[in-house]
């Protein structure tokens, strides 16, 4: 390379210089020596013609990518008889609005104090009202009189649904995939719920539902999410749906729920949450899954270790918000909050409405739509029974209900997690299938628990209040609070375990004397006493027995950590092969047979000493 050399090029067969300062660059990138003239690079090299300024550039054609746009209808509004434009299909069962007599109709049913979170105040309307309204058919039920609600912050742009709508999936406009796992499902009516906030969710509005447990919260956004992703496809395997829930059992059933209706997708789903190895989540989390359902924290310790990427995030769910803030989680929250696009939709569902979560949805959410349905009192299909027992006998009640009283499966509450396994070993030995379901257990455990008590395995299952939300099993017929909760929230939560979806069930509570307080708030928030029922042949006189039956034996005193320690005794061993500290056998003395034996041995040997 100490000259320049003269080169022939392989296409156009010129000749041309290669210079020793080119060879120079060549060599140092790992280059050959060229085999064609720069003009015939140029043409050919994709680098060259890039940087190229005046060069021709080929692109090549790509085929037109089809998007599935969602399908836009038309009606006529039932007030004026002006089109208006829907984003679902008409069925004529509830009334079409055009933004002007929607306002309208607001204003005159609502009255709302100026300011952003403020107290709601619902205007009933009388028979004659509705009827001489041009609304169309409205099915009126008349209520008997409720107590007074507990009043509630909630925003300037609310829906609130007072009646139950009667109408098909068909008319949200969804996916022809998403129909047809609805069907195969089984859901045929939609709830209250989902009635009031799928339509809104689908028009890609913050929402903020309040609605009791039982009334179908998941599949109120599950739809609206899975119709989007479908709606929208992307090339890029990214993640772009989030659901935060508060125990590991809700975020199975929420993945469940998304495996059921997405069921003819290709969407991923899955789940994060504590108790279980981070190498499975860790892949799920780079590879992309479409949507994480998970848990605050051990989704912060993935974000901590950089397995996260949320840039191309669109919607975010806070599932059962108020047991979220009530577990602590409130810091972890905000904290994932701020790491997370502002650019997305934001829904957040809860039982009940406190101050805090005031606060969080004021600084998360984005002029959010409230969506209100029966949130006062439980479903009205649940019976309540009081059964007053003192606190030694009340395992002894619960056998002897449990044998009188026709049920499927029976969901039993405990206030500890030590009491519960108590409980549990109690009902075993009677002759019960039981498990026992808290926060003690592992996730496989919890798992295999929840499997039994589904497929109908186990027919008693005892848990602490980690088993209060989320928790739907079609078959419990009964819930049984062996001990009364702590709030009247806490007691409408336990007992919507059963008499979901419509369907009756059984709520009973054992009380005792120092329970006064708590049952008065009970009554309060269900607007009527609950009976008081005592068994006729149960001995609710038997005495005390003297130790108490879940009371823990006591732990053996500590050393004080500063206390000399007592000097230990070092025993010399009497022979070489014994160990230190080991007490030499005492030896028997032979008797019998044995002693004539030693004697003939000892007089031998005197004999061979003498001689």
């Amino acid at each position: 390379m100490n000259q320049d050399l003269s080169m022939t090029c392989r296409d156009c067969k010129r000749s041309f210089v290669f210079t020793m300062q080119e060879q120079q660059q060549f060599k140092a990138r790992g280059f050959s020596n060229p085999a064609r003239c720069p003009e015939c690079r140029k043409k050919r090299s994709p680098r060259a013609r890039s940087s190229a300024k005046n060069a021709p550039i080929k692109v090549a054609a790509t085929p037109a990518i089809k998007h599935h746009k969602p399908e836009v209808y038309s009606a006529p509004c039932s007030v004026c008889g002006q089109d208006t434009v829907l984003r679902f299909k008409p069925t004529g069962l509830i009334p079409v609005f055009c933004p002007q007599c929607f306002e309208k109709e607001v204003s005159e049913r609502m009255k709302v104090d100026a300011g952003d979170f403020t107290k709601r105040k619902q205007v009933k309307m009388s028979l004659e009202e509705v009827a001489a309204t041009k609304i169309g058919p409205v099915q009126v039920i008349e209520q008997e009189p409720e107590a007074a609600p507990v009043q509630m912050r909630e925003p300037i742009r609310e829906r609130v649904v007072s009646a139950d709508g009667l109408s098909e999936f068909a008319q949200f406009g969804l996916a022809e995939e998403l129909n047809r796992s609805i069907r195969e499902a089984g859901y045929d009516i939609p709830t209250p719920v989902q009635l009031a906030a799928i339509p809104i969710a689908l028009s890609r509005q913050d929402i903020i539902g309040t609605a009791q447990t039982g009334t179908g919260k998941t599949a109120a956004f599950v739809l609206p999410i899975l119709h989007h992703l479908l709606s929208n496809p992307t090339h890029k395997a990214c993640t772009r749906a989030l659901v935060l829930t508060p125990t590991r059992e809700l975020a199975e059933q929420i993945s469940d729920s998304f495996k059921q209706l997405g069921r003819h997708t290709r969407i991923r789903i899955a789940t994060v949450y504590g108790g279980v190895g981070m190498e499975p989540q860790e892949r799920a989390l780079r590879t992309g899954a479409d949507v994480i359902v998970a848990c605050p924290g051990r989704l912060l310790d993935h974000m901590g270790r950089g397995n996260t990427d949320f840039s191309h995030l669109e919607n975010l769910v806070l599932d059962e918000a108020d047991r979220m803030l009530d577990m602590g989680f409130l810091p972890s929250i905000r904290e994932i909050l701020s790491k997370l696009p502002s650019a997305r939709q934001t829904m957040l569902f809860s039982a009940t409405f406190a101050d805090e979560l005031n606060h969080l949805a004021k600084n998360t959410l984005k002029d959010p739509q409230r969506v209100d349905v029966d949130i006062c009192a439980p479903p009205n299909t649940i019976s309540h029974v009081l059964y007053p027992c003192p606190q030694h006998l009340k395992t002894k009640l619960v056998l002897s209900l449990l044998d009188k009283t026709d049920t499927n499966s029976v969901l039993i509450f405990t206030r500890t997690k030590h009491r519960a396994n108590r409980v549990c070993k109690q009902i075993e030995a009677a002759g019960h299938s039981s498990g026992v379901l808290h926060s003690n257990k592992s996730q496989n455990q919890r798992q295999s628990a929840l499997d039994d008590f589904k497929a109908g395995r186990c027919q008693i299952l005892v848990a602490t209040d980690i088993a209060a939300r989320g928790l739907d099993v079609e078959t419990i017929s009964h819930v049984i609070n062996y001990d009364i909760p702590d709030t009247a929230d806490t007691y409408i939560h336990r007992i919507g375990r059963t008499g979901r979806a419509e369907r009756e069930g059984d709520a009973m509570t054992l009380i005792t004397k120092d329970d006064a307080a708590i049952v008065f708030d009970i009554e309060k928030v269900l607007g009527r006493p609950i009976e008081r029922i005592k068994l006729d042949d149960f001995d609710y006189n038997a005495p005390t027995p003297n130790k108490d039956e879940f009371k823990r034996d006591p732990m053996p005193p500590r050393r004080p950590r500063n206390a000399p320690s007592a000097p230990r005794v070092k025993v010399a061993p009497s022979r070489p092969h014994e160990r230190p500290g080991k007490p030499e056998a005492p030896r028997e003395r032979p008797t019998g047979e044995l002693m004539v034996r030693f004697r003939a041995a000892v007089d031998s040997s005197a004999q061979r000493d003498n001689n």
